[in-house]
C-alpha cells in the first residue's frame, strides 16, 4: 500500500463512517501513524441519503473527501480500497490494493443492509445505504413515471406509479413523508398527462406503530401525520415475497409495486479474518473500552460491535451518536494504551433522538423533553446542517432548502445514470 515506515505505532482503522472517522480526526496530532482505509473515497452523510433518493439535494452536498480532511496532516494517511481479510494474530491486513501490517487495528465497518434471508427482495428492492444507491432510487421512480406515461394497461400503471417502504424507523418515515410531498407538489406540474391520484405510496411495518423506538405520542404524531399527507401505513404486517412487479403480504394482500425500498434492517458489516469466537449476535463482541477481549492490539466501534451492559443488554443502538462518541473515547484510551495508562471504560451518552416527517413537521426526543411541529423541524434542519463536514456542503444545503421550501421546488429530477435491475 506504499505506506511509509515510522517510528510511532501504526493505528489502522478500516472504514470511514461516522466512528472511523470521527477516531482518525481526534488522532491527528498525537505520536501515532493512522492509516484509513475505505472502499470510497469520501465520507457521506447518512442521515440525507432519503433527500438524495427524493431530489431534495445533490449527492456531492452530502459527501466530503477524505484527502481533504487530512490535507493538513502528515501522519494520516487513506488508501481507497476493499479490505478482504483482517489477521488479528499476524497482525496483517489484506485488501484489493495490497497487504498492511498494524500495531493496532480498529474495525469501523459499520453496517448493511438486512434481508432477513428473502433472497427475492434481495435480488429486486432498493436498499439505501451509499450515495449511489440513494441515485438509484431516484433513478427508478422517475424511470417508472417515464414509463407510466406509455403505457395504457391499467395494471402496468398501478404498478409503475406504486411504491411500497419496507420499514417505520425514522429513514422509512422520512423518505415516505418525502415522496409524498413529491407527488403532491412536484410530481403533478412534472406529468400533468398522468393522473397522480393512482400513485400509491405504502408504509409496511411489522410493528404496530412506526418510529417504535420513539415515545408512543411522538409516533402517534408521526403516523397522523402520515396519514393526512395520503401515504398508507400497513402495520402489524410483514412482507413475503416481491416478483418485481407485485408485493405479497403475510396478511395474504398484494400490492402493486414497481418499486420496493428497503428500510427495514441492518447487520453489522464483519470483515473476514474475525473469528466467530468474537461474535455475538451478528456483531463483534467487545469489553468496555471497544476491544476484542481475546486480541489486545484490536478494537472495534460503530454499528459494527456491541457492547453489552446491564443499561444495553443487546448492545447500544445502531445510530450515528454511539459511533461518534466511541470515535472520541477510543482515540483517547490507544493514547493512554501507549503510555501505560488505564484506559477509561465507554459510557454512552444519549442526546436524544429526531425523525422529520415532512415540511414544517418533525419530532424530536430529548433525555428531558420533547418537541414537535415547526420548532422541531427547524431543530431537526440546524442540526443536520451543523454535523455536515464543509463550509461548502453546509452552504449548499442550507441553500437548497431555502428553495425549496420558498418554491416548493426540488430541481434534481434528473436521471444522470439509469438504473437497470441486476437479473
Amino acid at each position: 500500500m506504499n505506506i511509509p515506515a515510522s517510528n510511532h505505532p501504526r493505528v489502522v482503522i478500516v472504514g470511514g463512517g461516522f466512528a472511523g472517522l470521527q477516531l482518525a480526526k481526534s488522532l491527528v496530532g498525537q505520536s501515532v501513524q493512522v492509516v484509513l482505509l475505505d472502499q470510497h473515497n469520501y465520507h457521506a452523510f447518512q442521515p440525507l441519503f432519503y433527500q438524495v433518493a427524493t431530489a431534495g439535494l445533490e449527492p456531492g452536498s452530502i459527501a466530503y473527501p477524505f484527502r481533504k480532511i487530512f490535507s493538513a496532516s502528515r501522519q494520516v494517511y487513506f488508501r481507497m480500497g476493499r479490505v478482504e481479510r483482517i489477521d488479528l494474530i499476524a497482525k496483517k491486513i489484506t485488501a484489493d490494493i495490497g497487504e498492511l501490517t498494524f500495531d493496532y487495528v480498529v474495525i469501523a465497518t459499520g453496517a448493511t443492509t438486512n434481508f432477513f434471508g428473502n433472497k427475492n427482495m434481495e435480488r429486486l428492492a432498493m436498499p439505501m445505504k451509499s450515495v449511489s444507491e440513494a441515485l438509484n432510487i431516484r433513478s427508478l421512480m422517475l424511470q417508472n413515471l417515464e414509463k407510466a406515461l406509455l403505457t395504457n394497461d391499467p395494471n402496468d400503471k398501478d404498478s409503475l406509479m406504486g411504491i411500497v417502504i419496507v420499514g417505520g424507523g425514522p429513514t422509512g418515515v422520512e423518505l415516505a413523508g418525502a415522496i409524498a410531498e413529491l407527488k403532491r407538489d412536484i410530481l403533478p406540474k412534472d406529468y400533468p398527462d398522468l393522473d397522480m391520484r393512482v400513485m400509491d405510496i405504502h408504509l409496511i411495518d411489522s410493528n404496530a406503530r412506526v418510529l417504535k423506538e420513539f415515545d408512543e405520542k411522538s409516533s402517534a404524531v408521526a403516523m397522523e401525520e402520515l396519514l393526512k399527507m395520503g401515504v398508507d401505513l400497513r402495520l402489524n404486517e410483514r412482507v413475503t415475497d416481491y416478483d418485481g412487479k407485485v408485493i405479497s403480504c403475510q396478511s395474504g394482500e398484494v400490492l402493486p409495486a414497481a418499486m420496493v425500498i428497503w428500510a427495514a434492517g441492518v447487520k453489522a458489516n464483519i470483515p473476514s479474518g474475525v473469528p466467530d469466537a468474537a461474535m455475538s449476535g451478528g456483531r463483534i463482541a467487545v469489553n468496555a473500552f471497544n476491544q476484542l477481549p481475546d486480541f489486545p492490539s484490536a478494537f472495534a466501534i460503530g454499528d459494527v460491535a456491541v457492547m453489552v451492559n446491564e443499561d444495553y443488554p443487546r448492545g447500544h443502538p445502531m445510530v450515528a451518536q454511539p459511533a461518534i462518541q466511541q470515535g472520541k473515547l477510543l482515540s483517547k484510551n490507544l493514547i493512554a494504551l501507549l503510555q501505560g495508562r488505564t484506559m477509561s471504560p465507554f459510557i454512552y451518552k444519549n442526546l436524544g433522538s429526531m425523525a422529520t416527517i415532512g415540511r414544517n413537521k418533525a419530532v424530536v426526543e430529548f433525555p428531558r423533553f420533547k418537541m414537535k411541529g415547526w420548532w422541531a423541524w427547524c431543530l431537526w434542519l440546524f442540526v443536520h446542517v451543523f454535523q455536515l463536514i464543509g463550509f461548502r456542503n453546509k452552504l449548499i444545503v442550507m441553500v437548497s432548502w431555502a428553495q425549496n421550501y420558498l418554491r416548493h421546488a426540488r430541481d434534481l429530477r434528473l436521471i444522470i445514470r439509469p438504473f437497470k435491475q441486476s437479473s
